[in-house]
């Protein structure tokens, strides 16, 4: 078991988010108040904008000389990306850092290992907390039409033959319907769910909880349910060894599913537990595809985190 919270997190302000300096500034465009108003703020040598094509916007929709891409899988969006800008600067020891807060998971999830391929070990991350979600429980992030549930580019792993003790991982969001096919998928693995505790804001643990509830028919028998700070990739990824660690002192897992359908930082503790613990065992992250995504589901703007990642 690791001890991942050693990592430094930091609650910013705008003012103080203007007086970090960076080489490079990544950020996912969509017309939300705390993606455009953080981007505006920060102070960087370069800021780029990156547009996800699932979010729907037309060209007039997006700023001038963002990066638009319409490769389907996260890999090629991302390589893509990096390819370009490495026309315009040299990533060794540049100051880098990447605000999450609009990013699809998949793509932010391959992004932090593609930047450990490049040979980036050390960046910031920045996400923003909504104020409230638009539509509170019902609040819809992604089209329900599922086209494919696949493991994420990069975090494929090897798959073990011997499956009698499986374990599926879900970082519970809250999309029941993204749920019930991830647990749908993987039907005979054993269950494990993470919620957002505390959350995000006060009602959003009751509202995930709710919707969780509803794809119970599809997760059968959850053989536990755990917690991690919504806002802290760190516990999160502490929590995940910790699970691990105590499923394998009871039998070893045969293949290990890690599915994070729940906040970004959620997510990336997923990340940042899969390339410190994975690397060697069957072990892949899933995710639920779907060709249409929601690109401004939030209302005012909450905490600012700042997140200093270590992959080394």
């Amino acid at each position: 078991m690791i001890d991942y919270t050693y990592q430094y997190k930091t609650v910013l302000d705008l003012r103080a988010v203007s007086s970090n300096k960076w080489d490079i500034f990544i950020s996912a465009f969509n017309p939300s108040e705390r993606v455009l108003k953080v981007f505006d703020e920060v102070s960087a040598v370069r800021k780029y904008w990156l547009v996800h094509h699932e979010y729907g916007l037309s060209e007039s929709d997006t700023p001038d000389g963002a990066f638009t891409c319409d490769a389907v899988r996260e890999d090629d969006f991302i390589v893509e990306f990096f390819t370009r800008l490495a026309k315009d600067v040299e990533l060794a020891g540049a100051r880098i850092c990447i605000d999450v807060t609009g990013f699809m998971r998949p793509h932010m999830i391959y992004l932090i290992n593609y930047l450990q391929v490049l040979g980036v070990l050390s960046f910031d991350v920045i996400y923003t907390e909504p104020g409230h979600y638009s539509g509170h429980d019902r609040t819809r992030f992604a089209s329900e039409l599922v086209h494919d549930v696949r493991q994420i580019a990069g975090y494929e792993g090897y798959i073990n033959n011997i499956a009698d003790n499986d374990l599926l991982v879900i970082g519970a969001g809250y999309e029941d319907s993204l749920i019930a096919e991830v647990a749908e998928e993987k039907g005979k693995a054993h269950k494990a769910l993470i919620y957002g505790l505390p959350s995000l804001q006060a009602d959003m643990y009751q509202q995930n909880v709710l919707r969780s509830y509803a794809a119970a028919d599809a997760l059968g028998d959850v053989a536990e349910r755990l917690f991690a700070p919504a806002s802290d990739p760190f516990a999160t990824a502490t929590v995940l060894s910790e699970l691990i660690a105590r499923e394998e002192a009871k039998k070893p897992i045969t293949n290990l599913f890690l599915s994070p359908l729940s906040t970004k930082p959620q997510a990336l503790g997923f990340a940042l537990f899969y390339h410190r613990e994975c690397a060697s065992r069957s072990a892949s992250i899933i995710y639920p595809f779907s060709d249409a995504y929601s690109i401004d589901t939030s209302t005012r703007i909450g905490r600012i985190w700042k997140y200093e990642i270590e992959l080394a």
